[in-house]
Parts: C-alpha cells; structure tokens; sequence
C-alpha cells in the first residue's frame, strides 16, 4: 500500500489575517503573515522565500504564549511564499500551538454552522 505524499499529519487550519510569524535564517530575520498553521507545519507569506531545505527558526504568538519552533522549508511558491514543517519544539510550545488550534478550529466550525 502506497502512502498518499500530499495527505498532511495535522490538517492545516486558516488563522487570523493579524497571524505574523517572526524568522530567521542565521542573521537575517523576518516578520511576515502566516496563511495557515497545524500542528506539523504552516505557510508563511513572503516575497522572499527562503530555499527549499533551510532551517528556519520561527517565533509566534498565541493567546496562550510565545511559541518558538524550529522548521524546514519544505515548498516554495516564488512571489508568494515558503511552506515549513515543523522539526522540533519544547513540550510546553506544543501546548501552547495545539490549545491555539483547537481554539481556531472550534471558531472555524461555530462560523461554518452560522451560514
């Protein structure tokens, strides 16, 4: 049995339109939007993606905290932006990002119900 490559872990659930990630790469550091978020990764906007491959240190805030990852591009869209899995984080970040979610989710389902 093949494994489909495009079926996520984690389903990817749409954040605010005020959702910023700060990154960097070495020195160089970032802020950019974030278009959508799971557990195992996330797509950031920017006209300035990072190459396919590099690690990348993330820094966002949730209502519950700060939480810092560290990730990996793994897809550019050139002009648009980098898709990142996560690689690792502390125990308490994973808190912090999964209570977040399922905030998010929760919301996302209660609007879905309203139309």
């Amino acid at each position: 049995m093949t494994e489909n490559p495009n079926k996520r872990k984690y389903p990817r659930i749409r954040v605010p339109k005020s959702a910023l990630v700060a990154w960097k790469i070495g020195t160089q550091k970032a802020v950019s939007p974030v278009e959508n978020l799971a557990l195992g990764g996330l797509f950031i906007r920017t006209k300035n993606p990072a190459n396919s491959g590099t690690t990348l240190q993330l820094v966002f805030n949730t209502p519950q905290g700060e939480v810092r990852v560290r990730a990996v591009v793994r897809n550019v869209t050139p002009g648009e932006g980098m898709g990142v899995a996560i690689v690792s984080m502390e125990q308490e970040d994973r808190g912090r990002l999964d209570q977040w979610l399922k905030q998010l989710k929760t919301a996302e389902e209660t609007a879905g119900n309203r139309k």
